[in-house]
């Protein structure tokens, strides 16, 4: 199979560049799969899983949160506002911590602090939906 250039970052860090075999992409449309010589697109990204398969090894899950992808000649770049590797997600803390937003949320004091702690919220709950798949 063909292998393209692949490249995932967020503004922490480069969480994955180099040739792949196929990338699923969590867009804005719906689930893409992009492989070697797709046509050029951009699209912004949603919450979800980014699945990358590299031949000869199991495929790498992240999960991302907003951003953008692009795919070119040169291959697909993905730039995540969020991304974290889905074995680094720690679930029990995640529970924890959609928990605690939940109290706060019913602690707020304002309107604006409390859509803060939902939005925030939400964004836990959207990770926990997206890494049970």
């Amino acid at each position: 199979m063909a292998t393209f250039p692949f490249e995932l970052v967020s503004p922490e860090r480069v969480l994955f560049s180099g040739n792949v075999n196929a990338v699923i992409v969590p867009a804005s449309e719906g689930d893409m799969t992009v492989l070697a010589n797709h046509a050029p697109f951009m699209s912004a990204l949603r919450a979800g899983l980014v699945s990358v398969e590299v031949e000869g090894a199991a495929a790498k899950r992240l999960y991302v949160e907003g951003g953008f992808c692009d795919v070119s000649t040169k291959g697909l770049t993905l730039l995540a506002e969020k991304a974290v590797p889905v074995e680094e997600i720690n679930r029990e803390a995640l529970a924890a911590d959609i928990k605690n937003l939940e109290d706060d949320i019913r602690d707020a004091r304002s309107d604006e602090a409390r859509a803060s702690l939902v939005e925030k919220r939400d964004s836990l709950k959207a990770m926990v939906a997206a890494i049970s798949h």
